[in-house]
This record gives structure tokens, C-alpha cells and sequence, in this order.
């Protein structure tokens, strides 16, 4: 084992540690951020921010390409289960996403790439975005609009860790990666009556438990049954009292697809649920919606780059041949360059690394790391 490899698995080590165990929520990351200029000035990057949450390191290579390098910092709302000395310091806050690791790797290869603009050997413009929010409200998407000046990116690339595939395997594949992500909302107000006099009033619960059934049926009935869509009643409510009709009633969850087309028959389907209900059982209906992610897409142009990059940095490439059905808001970068967006694994069962994402038990080897290091640096050499 090289100095320079045990240094960089020291580097990154001891700061995934520590943001893993000072997690923040989406757009509250102020000390996280902190943490992050506080390695940027020890490293010698200048740096600047947009949002009061995030930062962005620029270094100046040697043509007038400019490469997008990001990485998400927020946290989750999740009770950390892992007894390590590195557990969540903060209750009902963890880094179950990995996001802790994102941000490392980013770090390390902001070292890196320090290292070669030193030496006049930076082939590229690099920006590094470390970036807010990604789990909620679309940091993402805060971040470009707010971003004046913004430098025109030839490309951005991200990586995601995956804890259902092994270590050393990447995961690609050109168009869709990931599905949008879309919340939909429907609120119900009735009339209450005593459960003597129930015909006097006018039931929010009969009206959502009529929603639910017909939301139910829009893939069965609605959409191409070769497509994948998800619509996901994720929590309903209702009721004040055991001997009252149900005044008040709710119905959330959560729409995934890949196809604009089928997001607009799915909306179109919920409004006419909508107005069915309130002509059926006389009760007030209102629905919206939280827009969430887009799909991501890879760019075909990329593919090549990024193939070249998985061998050289030492990795193996499976392509895969369907998308995840979660969202990612590395999407937004689409609108802005060519973008292309890879899951690396960090499964092992050997190391007892087995929980996936999102869950109370989820923990990695730093070691992954270094590798997704030394993916950014193949594809800044190789682009």
C-alpha cells in the first residue's frame, strides 16, 4: 500500500466521519458547509457561494473546457441504529444516503486536482459543486437559478453510491437513469354531523376512501402497461371524533415515471377523480401537486468518456438495462450541459455492509471513496 493511498484513505476517512456524524437537513446545512470551506481553504481552492447553504470551488486548467464536478451534503430524517463511534450526534438526523461520502470524494478529488494545477498540469477549467438540498426542495434547481454568472460547463458528471451492488462495480447507462418524482395532494373538507344524525352531514372519509380506490386503478386502466410508472399512496387521514362524520380527510403520495406523456395522463386522470368526489359525495376537493425531480438523463455523447474513465479508474462498468424508479435532482444539470450520472457500489458482505439506502443501518468502507476520486480524475484526463 502506497504513502500517497494511505494518506488519501486517512483524508477521506477522517472527514466522512466527521460530517457523518454532524448531519444536517436539507437547506439547514450551515455547519456542514462550514466543515467544507473550512477543507477547501486547507487545501488552497477559492471558493464562493450562492445559496446560504453549499459552496462552489473553481480551479483553472489549462484550455477553455469547463467541467461540472457535484456532490449533494444534506442529511435525512432518520434515527441512526449503527453503533459506531462515528453515529449521528444528532437525533432523528442521519446521513443515509451517503451523501456524507458524496461530499468526501469531492473533497478529495478538489485535493487532487489542487495538486495537478501546482504543477501546470490541470488539463481542464474544474468547478466543484457541493451542493444543498438534494432530498428536498430541489436544491438543485435553487442552486441554478440563483447562480449568477454562471460559467458555461461543457459537461457535469456525478456519482451516487449504491448499496446494492458490490464494491468496485459502476453503474450507467445512457437516457434515463432515474425517474421524476412528483407529490400529489388531496384535501377534503365535508361537514360533520353527530354519528346519530350522520345524514346531516356530509363525509370526508367516504369521499377519500372513494379517491384512494379510483387513484388505485389509473395504471391498471390508464396507461401503457409496458411503461414503468409508480403512483404511490404513500398516507392518508381523517376523522376528529369516533361518534362524528369525518369532516376533514387527506390523501398524499408520490408519482415516478420516466415519460412526460404518461405524468400527463396521470395528472389528468387525479383532476377527474377530483371533480367526480365532490359531485358524488358533495364534499370540497382540492388537489395539488409538489413538482419534484425530472428524470435524469444521460447524454449518448458522454458514454464513451465515461466507459474509459469506469477501466481507468481501476472500476467495472455494467450497463444497465432498465432505470431506478427513485429520483435525483442531479437532473436540473441537464438544462444547463451535457450531464451524465453513474451509481457506484458499495455493497460488501464480507464487511457486514449490506442495509441500502435511506435505511436507519446504512454505513459503507471509506475506501469506495478513493475510487469514486479516482473516477472524477480519469474523467477530467479523459475527456
Amino acid at each position: 500500500m502506497s504513502d500517497i493511498y494511505t494518506d488519501e484513505l486517512k483524508f477521506v476517512t477522517e472527514h466522512r466521519r466527521y460530517l457523518h456524524q454532524h448531519p444536517e437537513l436539507s437547506l439547514v446545512e450551515h455547519k456542514t458547509t462550514e466543515y467544507i470551506i473550512s477543507v477547501l481553504e486547507d487545501i488552497g481552492v477559492s471558493y464562493y457561494q450562492v445559496l446560504s447553504t453549499g459552496v462552489i470551488a473553481v480551479l483553472n486548467g489549462n484550455s477553455e473546457t469547463t467541467l461540472g464536478f457535484r456532490a449533494d451534503i444534506d442529511a435525512l430524517p432518520v434515527h441512526e441504529q449503527n453503533d459506531v463511534e462515528y453515529k449521528s450526534s444528532v437525533d432523528n438526523v442521519m446521513h443515509a444516503c451517503g451523501h456524507d461520502g458524496h461530499t468526501t470524494a469531492l473533497l478529495l478529488f478538489v485535493k487532487r486536482a489542487k495538486t495537478l494545477s501546482d504543477e501546470g498540469k490541470l488539463k481542464h477549467n474544474c468547478v466543484f459543486i457541493f451542493q444543498p438540498s438534494e432530498e428536498a426542495n430541489a436544491g438543485a434547481n435553487l442552486l441554478l437559478n440563483a447562480w449568477d454568472n454562471r460559467p458555461a460547463f461543457d459537461a457535469v458528471f456525478g456519482v451516487h453510491l449504491m448499496p446494492d451492488e458490490d464494491e468496485g462495480l459502476v453503474l450507467y447507462r445512457d437516457g434515463e437513469l432515474t425517474a421524476s418524482a412528483t407529490e400529489y395532494h388531496f384535501t377534503v373538507k365535508g361537514a360533520s354531523a353527530h354519528v346519530a344524525q350522520k345524514h346531516q352531514g356530509v363525509s370526508a372519509l367516504e369521499t377519500i376512501l372513494k379517491i384512494a380506490s379510483e387513484v388505485g386503478s389509473i395504471q391498471q386502466f390508464h396507461l401503457d402497461g409496458l411503461n414503468r410508472n409508480i403512483i404511490h399512496m404513500g398516507k392518508i387521514q381523517s376523522g376528529e371524533a369516533v361518534n362524528t362524520v369525518p369532516a376533514n380527510a387527506g390523501l398524499s403520495g408520490t408519482i415516478r415515471t420516466y415519460e412526460a406523456s404518461d405524468l400527463a395522463v396521470i395528472k389528468s386522470q387525479l383532476t377527474k377523480i377530483k371533480e367526480a368526489a365532490e359531485l358524488l359525495y358533495g364534499a370540497s376537493v382540492e388537489l395539488y401537486y409538489t413538482e419534484g425531480y425530472p428524470a435524469v438523463k444521460n447524454d449518448d455523447e458522454l458514454r464513451e468518456t465515461v466507459e474509459t474513465s469506469i477501466t481507468g479508474a481501476g472500476l467495472r462498468g455494467i450497463e444497465k438495462d432498465k432505470p431506478y424508479l427513485f429520483g435525483e435532482d442531479f437532473s436540473f444539470y441537464s438544462s444547463i450541459a451535457k450531464t451524465y450520472f453513474v451509481f457506484a457500489g458499495s455493497r460488501s458482505l464480507e464487511k457486514g455492509y449490506t442495509s441500502s439506502l435511506h435505511t436507519d443501518t446504512f454505513n459503507f468502507d471509506e475506501r469506495v471513496l478513493v475510487k469514486v476520486a479516482d473516477y472524477y480524475e480519469a474523467l477530467l484526463n479523459n475527456y
